[in-house]
């Protein structure tokens, strides 16, 4: 099965890449979250994930949907191994999302964490900096 545009499977580093454009709104979440599922179920071993919001323009997303979809994924790793995903961020909204997705997902397998350095979001998750620069 193709990928959408903005998702990336990089298997050299077991790392599912996210780089949303323009606006971010609930449907461009929700098609991710359904990709992502898609994955994890075809997958042989859990895998982390990296996603870029330098390159969106525009948020429209709000707290309480944020905060559902958080929680839900939350409640839905119970029991699992541990994923990390790194948010790669260069804007201040973008911040305050990710600082509510990190929030709900505390004490939880999906360890979330804010970067704004692609080389120290390289580091976190083990993989080289390569990885999560776009390649045409």
């Amino acid at each position: 099965m193709e990928l959408p545009a903005d998702v990336e499977y990089v298997e050299d580093a077991n790392l599912f890449v996210w780089r949303p454009r323009g606006i971010l709104d609930e449907a461009a979440v929700n098609k991710v979250l359904v990709e992502l599922l898609r994955r994890e179920t075809m997958a042989a071993k859990p895998f982390n994930r990296f996603s870029d919001l330098s390159l969106v323009e525009s948020f429209h997303l709000t707290f309480q949907y944020v905060f559902h979809v958080a929680l839900h994924r939350r409640l839905s790793y119970a029991g699992r191994e541990p994923i990390k995903s790194a948010f790669y961020v260069t804007h201040p909204e973008a911040a305050h999302l990710v600082k509510i997705h990190a929030l709900m997902t505390d004490c939880s397998p999906l360890e979330v964490e804010m970067f704004e350095e692609r080389a120290a979001a390289a580091k976190w998750l083990g993989v080289p900096v390569e990885s999560l620069i776009f390649q045409d």
